[in-house]
């Protein structure tokens, strides 16, 4: 399992806690039992654990800066990848910013609208430079 790709298990776990304020332990172990070389476990659990413990304060984040929207009207998809990302920053200091918006970016690629990668790019160009 890449880093990317446990990024975007966390990213999907995240998504999932956004609408039902509540940890899956089920879906986290499925993610846990897929990476076979075990590398990535750790991360996936970190963030996941991470941004739940940090939830309220990452969502003041995304909001300080989503200017043009309240925080209730973000595209939780959107929402999901800037928690995600904002963590890494905040939390993991052996993940390059560049990374975390690199990564946060080609998840908005693949899972969000073309209007999003602006966003999210504006949101922790933002963040990186306060």
């Amino acid at each position: 399992m890449s880093r990317s790709y446990a990024r975007e298990c966390a990213f999907k776990l995240v998504f999932e806690y956004i609408f039902n304020k509540e940890k899956d332990e089920e879906t986290l172990s499925e993610f846990i039992e897929e990476d076979k070389n075990k590398a990535e476990v750790g991360y996936i659990s970190e963030v996941y654990n991470g941004v739940i413990a940090h939830y309220d304060e990452l969502v003041s984040d995304v909001e300080k800066f989503s200017k043009s929207f309240k925080i209730d009207r973000v595209f939780k998809v959107d929402l999901a990848i800037l928690l995600v990302a904002i963590y890494e920053m905040k939390y993991i200091s052996s993940i390059p910013a560049k990374v975390s918006m690199n990564e946060a970016l080609n998840l908005s690629k693949i899972y969000s609208t073309e209007k999003s990668y602006n966003y999210i790019n504006g949101i922790l160009s933002n963040f990186v430079g306060e």
